[in-house]
């Protein structure tokens, strides 16, 4: 749902309110050390913000806001075949993520990429896992039988 949330106000927000958010927020940090790197990066993100960065911060989070709960739904009601989807879909963000890195390098973008992959990785153990319990069940009923 942040994410969702975050995509909407991405879209609606303007540059210049991100900047006067921003700078006085910031202001008091880099007074008192003008090196602070989190709050140059942020005004600087500020300041530089371009209409197609906004536009994608925008799209990508609430596509993002869209397809996870659906997918969530469906791996918290242990279907096995979402976990498949929900791998490919996750790769599909990520090599996107990955494309859009290499033209912007935005940091924020690289720490969601690391979440999203450590998704996949817990995401397709899982899968794995499910499978496994479910063999066994198959090979205990038929042993039964």
């Amino acid at each position: 749902m942040l994410e969702f949330v975050g995509g909407l106000l991405a879209y609606f927000i303007s540059q210049q309110f991100l900047l006067n958010f921003v700078s006085p927020a910031t202001q008091e940090e880099l007074m008192e050390y003008p090196r602070d790197f989190i709050a140059q990066y942020l005004v600087e993100s500020a300041g530089q913000l371009s209409v197609s960065s906004q536009n994608f911060a925008a799209l990508y989070l609430l596509s993002h806001g869209i397809v996870k709960p659906w997918l969530i739904v469906g791996l918290l009601r242990n279907k096995v075949w979402y976990y498949p989807i929900a791998v490919i879909v996750f790769i599909l963000f990520v090599a996107y993520q990955i494309f859009r890195l290499q033209i912007t390098h935005p940091i924020w973008l690289l720490a969601i990429t690391a979440v999203d992959a450590v998704v996949i990785a817990l995401t397709w153990h899982e899968y794995w896992y499910l499978r496994r319990l479910q063999r066994m069940q198959v090979t205990r009923v038929r042993r039964c039988s």
